[in-house]
């Protein structure tokens, strides 16, 4: 069987794509760098994270993009001996416009270097790349019309003006012929991440619609004519949960078809599971795939026979799956940033941290201040569970309570909590907290225990413990004594796409993880031993 999500924590917007046996699926990764993750698989079941592409200052630099900017649901495909990966990078997202650029990125394998970027359109975003069967390419995006009141955090309808189609050349890398507009969408609104597959000489269209929110849905239309007309699904919607509150996956739209290498049919979407009692979707928006059929009509439906996704599908024949240890330990002695972290928005990863300049330690050079949206030095995981518990040790020397370094559960530079050492002109070395539960009505940090508590010289050892919608500190000197729980009980539910100013005004994901600033510019270092990270 297949468990959703299959995916689990912050990977949204997911692309599927079949070579042979082997799936990939390609999910955005909004401002953490490098940008787009792809994981792999042979059993639909089991999924490994293999390559996150855009890694160099050529392909991405997100510097100054505003929290969830940057990479918007990039779309995966295999043609002509080449991997072609299709993306956005959204450049600004309150007020009434976007700054969508869109790129086209190709490899012969997924593992290895990627292309420099082709530039393609800035239109809209959720761009899309179909190869048709007689060699034609076709790019497909949404419009962005910026003449209506489509603010963040609360979308108008008239600002997605429909689905762009035009056709792209290879050879001279860029667009040619005339712009079509080819879907509107329906009354559900909001209509984006457009993907175009063709079957018994019929086009299908299934994009996403109703918002990242509750009223999530894809879409699906057909036409003889690549350029339209486009006539709706009988159900209009393949997969949604809107109308069904109980469901345990919520949220659910925008996904890609697949058909597999033994004949069977499936679809990605994304979903989010809420937890009680205010409905926050605490991992984000995750990757789930659903089961579907093809029935006389020439329509694919849902093989449970409903629009409501299931948690559990069946999988292909022979997939076992692998249970995932409950602990993720990180020693730091390679010479590389293990796998399952990030860091935000910059090129220049040698500017914010280092695994070689003290081996066996991450080095964090304390920047700008946490939430900055240029360099800040941030290195985080994706929370995975709604139960965890993360621990590291810092030896951290501060000289100035400008100089701050620690643990945190982040979502956004206005949804954060933070435990933390630094130095105070009266309790002299000391262990502190920031929380800043949501960007909402003015977005400024607290200090729940004040001025904090006084620490002994050495390492100390920090932590996290995240029971649903409570979080709880705690901290310990290396050696000396056992773990103290800190200050109180912080509400972990606003570390969500809900929290703050409340759906559709963010949309990524929370993360755990180690953060330093030195807001004196004079770069103060902190060193990481080890992290660990544990489901609970």
């Amino acid at each position: 069987m297949i468990r959703n999500p299959i995916l689990p924590g912050f990977n949204p917007d997911p692309s599927i794509c079949r070579v042979g046996e082997d799936y990939y699926i390609a999910t955005s990764t909004f401002e953490w760098y490098p940008g787009v993750q792809i994981h792999h698989s042979r059993d639909l079941v089991n999924w490994t994270l293999v390559r996150r592409p855009l890694e160099r200052a050529s392909q991405l630099d997100m510097r100054g993009e505003p929290d969830s900017c940057g990479i918007w649901a990039p779309c995966l495909s295999y043609a002509d001996g080449l991997f072609w990966l299709v993306y956005t990078d959204v450049k600004r997202y309150d007020g009434n416009f976007k700054d969508a650029h869109n790129y086209i990125v190709t490899s012969s394998t997924i593992e290895g270097e990627w292309s420099e970027p082709a530039y393609v359109n800035s239109s809209g975003f959720d761009p899309s790349l179909f190869h048709d069967d007689d060699g034609r390419k076709w790019f497909v995006n949404m419009q962005w019309n910026h003449r209506t009141e489509s603010y963040g955090g609360s979308p108008k309808t008239p600002a997605f003006d429909g689905i762009l189609l035009q056709e792209w050349d290879p050879a001279t890398k860029s667009l040619k012929g005339p712009i079509r507009n080819i879907f509107a969408g329906t009354e559900l609104g909001l209509v984006e991440g457009p993907h175009l597959f063709k079957r018994n000489g019929w086009y299908y269209l299934t994009t996403a619609e109703g918002g990242t929110g509750y009223d999530h849905a894809v879409t699906m239309a057909r036409s003889r004519d690549i350029a339209g007309p486009y006539e709706l699904h009988p159900n209009k919607y393949l997969i949604t949960s809107k109308d069904h509150p109980e469901a345990a996956l919520q949220r659910t739209g925008h996904g890609q078809y697949v058909e597999t290498h033994d004949g069977q049919f499936y679809h990605t979407h994304l979903c989010g599971r809420p937890l009680p009692p205010h409905r926050r979707c605490t991992l984000g928006r995750e990757t789930a795939l659903q089961k579907c059929a093809w029935k006389d009509d020439g329509w694919l439906y849902l093989e449970n026979g409903t629009t409501v996704p299931d948690v559990d599908v069946i999988g292909l024949n022979g997939a076992v799956p692998v249970e995932k240890p409950r602990r993720s330990g990180y020693n730091f002695d390679e010479a590389s940033l293990p796998t399952d972290f990030q860091w935000l928005r910059t090129p220049q990863p040698e500017r914010i941290f280092s695994v070689t300049d003290r081996p066996g330690h991450l080095r964090l050079f304390a920047r700008e201040s946490i939430g900055s949206w240029f360099e800040q030095a941030l290195v985080a995981r994706r929370q995975e569970h709604h139960s965890f518990r993360a621990e590291t040790v810092v030896d951290f020397q501060p000289d100035t309570y400008q100089q701050v370094a620690g643990l945190t559960h982040y979502y956004n530079r206005f949804k954060l909590h933070a435990i933390a050492v630094t130095l105070h002109e009266k309790l002299g070395r000391c262990v502190t907290i920031m929380t800043c539960p949501g960007d909402y009505p003015n977005g400024r940090l607290s200090f729940p225990i004040e001025g904090g508590v006084a620490v002994p010289d050495g390492r100390i050892q920090l932590a996290i413990e995240v029971q649903g919608n409570d979080l709880q500190f705690f901290w310990q000197a290396e050696g000396m004594g056992s773990w103290q729980a800190i200050g109180p009980v912080l509400d972990a539910g606003v570390i969500s796409d809900e929290g703050g100013r409340g759906e559709h005004g963010s949309f990524t994901g929370a993360f755990v993880g180690m953060f330093a600033f030195d807001i004196s510019g004079r770069t103060k270092t902190a060193d990481f031993d080890w992290f660990n990270y544990d489901e609970l």
